[in-house]
């Protein structure tokens, strides 16, 4: 990853001789370019918060819908099955129109572009984070749970304090990616208005006709982002594995 973004960084400084190329538009030693470059950072704290946000929330719900794929009974079963097939079987993009357009026509109540997009983005990834905690929770072995029982330990109480702490080594690989990946789907929240990386970058395109130069400068916001993420989430990973 880290010689990619060498290697992007590499192509793009070559290019800037190019006579089809202006990257005088998006450099910081003029006026212009300053404003720019700052028109276009500024979506960066709305992508990284709805991006947390969305996360949180997804790994809440996604938990709640796990905890019935541990009973034994078939009907809570179907529930967690049910839930996480339709879910996964929506597309995001059509999740985040119908919730902001569709949803206050059927039930009259509406939402903010940015309350409909953390909405849709949550229930959209908490499918993917419910089968992400079902696995971790079963990939720990049934003495640790027998020996919750030994101590009396009610079902919650083995899961708070003797599965949980277990399984989150084993997946928290697994959330980072989910977290990757949801920093990547949230340029979608654009379609509706949200000041996004991506609107910032369309609204600028509209008015500098230069799209090359600024969705490349996108592609490498996103990129140092993903970077770092991954970064961090390797670290804490490497730290929980030595405790």
């Amino acid at each position: 990853m880290r010689n990619l973004f060498f290697l992007l960084l590499i192509l793009t400084l070559t290019s800037c001789g190019k006579s089809e190329l202006n990257w005088l538009i998006l450099s910081p030693n003029n006026l212009e370019g300053l404003t720019n470059l700052k028109f276009l950072i500024s979506g960066l704290t709305t992508t990284i918060y709805i991006s947390v946000v969305s996360i949180i929330i997804s790994m809440i719900i996604g938990f709640i819908v796990a905890i019935p794929s541990l009973a034994k009974s078939r009907f809570l079963t179907y529930i967690n099955i049910g839930y996480v097939e339709i879910v996964r079987a929506i597309p995001l993009l059509v999740l985040i129109l119908w919730i902001y357009y569709g949803l206050p026509i059927m039930t009259g109540i509406s939402f903010s572009p940015f309350i409909s997009g953390i909405i849709a983005l949550s229930i959209s990834e908490s499918a993917f984070q419910a089968e992400i905690f079902r696995a971790g929770i079963n990939s720990i072995k049934k003495s640790q749970w027998e020996a919750g029982s030994s101590l009396g330990l009610s079902f919650f109480r083995k899961l708070r304090l003797v599965i949980l702490p277990q399984a989150i080594k084993n997946i928290l690989p697994a959330i980072g990616n989910q977290f990757v990946y949801v920093l990547k789907m949230s340029s979608l929240v654009s379609i509706i208005g949200i000041g996004d990386l991506t609107r910032k970058a369309n609204e600028l395109v509209v008015t500098t006709y230069r799209p090359l130069e600024i969705y490349t400068f996108l592609i490498l916001e996103y990129l140092v982002l993903i970077l770092i993420v991954s970064f961090l989430v390797r670290k804490l990973e490497k730290k929980l594995n030595k405790d």
